[in-house]
């Protein structure tokens, strides 16, 4: 049998590790499981909220480090995993998806479906099961972004019908209601038509993130998603000059008064590094999205610089951050997409949710396993 107070200091050095953006330790949160003792051999697992977690190899280390430090342990495997917690939510639509992630842009312009179709490839290049719904129902334009040929998606019972996948995503877009390079041509009424047809009649399976690129703008469509639709969190994508800002204020805005809750500010198109100096160039200017995000005290959650292949990407069907992963701006996308996980977790724990507190145990020992 393993040694008691081995046990109970291998519990209490990991009570000293704290989630950085929870401020809990990951004891109390629940995080460690299947904690097994073979001699001087430690194994367990940390069952984080999010696999795009962009504090997990942190939290590795310091595990590692604690437990390796403690008499008569000689050997640490520290296994890290992840189960995405769901959104909490009563309204019957996307029952399996457990968090809708929302991408506005007060204004045309400035890079907004750029920015969905990345952040929602880099979610899922975690092992994170991800939707991107082009809501942008004028601009639809998620399907060149990605690659996809513009077809009528496949039916399937109850005339339900399936996404195109691509890059690991289940894709709709209202281009695939359409012929190729016909516009979509609709009154207001006909626009939550369509919004409701992506919410109720897609057969989007058991997703950990559904993005949404929603059109510019505060209208039908916004209103629509906001009012049918369980949000668990809004993303604002702006450029640095004021004249992007004034619109994206007005977007923030807006879903403070829906009550939905905002993740916080992109600044896209942030600045320019050039090949000769590489040095930062602020071509539209210096600061908006932080001045932004402050005022409203909520995150600056990135700044995504311009870069030619991010255009070439958009134009060729294959998004920068899988033609060229070590770009400076496929690293922004990647810790975008941990800084949105976060916060999601982050929201979830303030509003209330109950995080599994029961710390369960498997002590195994030469074959033999007593569960406490």
């Amino acid at each position: 049998m393993s040694d008691p107070k081995l046990q109970e200091k291998i519990i209490d050095a990991l009570k000293t590790v704290q989630d950085p953006d929870l401020h809990k330790d990951i004891v109390s949160l629940g995080f460690v499981k299947n904690l097994s003792i073979d001699g001087g051999s430690v194994k367990f697992d940390v069952e984080l909220t999010t696999p795009a977690c962009p504090v997990k190899e942190q939290l590795r280390t310091e595990c590692e480090t604690k437990v390796q430090a403690i008499d008569g342990v000689e050997k640490v495997d520290v296994n890290m995993t992840a189960v995405v917690r769901s959104t909490e939510h009563s309204q019957p639509v996307l029952t399996g998806v457990k968090n809708i992630i929302a991408v506005a842009s007060g204004k045309g312009g400035v890079g907004k479906s750029t920015v969905s179709t990345n952040l929602a490839i880099a979610l899922s290049l975690t092992g994170a099961r991800v939707g991107l719904m082009d809501a942008d129902i004028y601009g639809p334009s998620i399907p060149q972004m990605l690659g996809i040929p513009i077809s009528s998606p496949k039916v399937g019972s109850e005339n339900k019908f399936f996404p195109h996948e691509k890059f690991g995503l289940k894709v709709v877009s209202a281009a695939f209601l359409t012929k190729q390079g016909q516009p979509l041509m609709l009154r207001g009424p006909m626009l939550g038509g369509i919004i409701q047809q992506f919410l109720q009649n897609v057969e989007w399976g058991e997703l950990d993130y559904l993005v949404i690129d929603l059109p510019p703008g505060t209208g039908d469509v916004q209103l629509t998603l906001t009012q049918k639709a369980p949000i668990s969190g809004a993303v604002v994508v702006t450029t640095p000059q004021e004249v992007s800002l004034i619109d994206a204020d007005k977007g923030v805005k807006m879903f403070q008064q829906v009550k939905v809750p905002l993740l916080g500010i992109v600044e896209n198109m942030s600045y320019f590094v050039c090949d000769g100096c590489n040095k930062k160039h602020h071509i539209f200017r210096q600061g908006g999205g932080k001045k932004l995000a402050d005022t409203f005290n909520i995150p600056l959650l990135g700044e995504i610089p311009i870069i030619e292949s991010i255009a070439e990407g958009g134009d060729s069907g294959i998004p920068v951050i899988m033609a060229d992963p070590g770009s400076p701006a496929s690293l922004a996308y990647k810790d975008l997409a941990g800084k949105v996980a976060a916060q999601l977790s982050i929201n979830q724990a303030n509003s209330g949710e109950k995080v599994s507190s029961s710390f369960e145990l498997a002590w195994s020992t030469e074959g033999e396993t007593d569960a406490k």
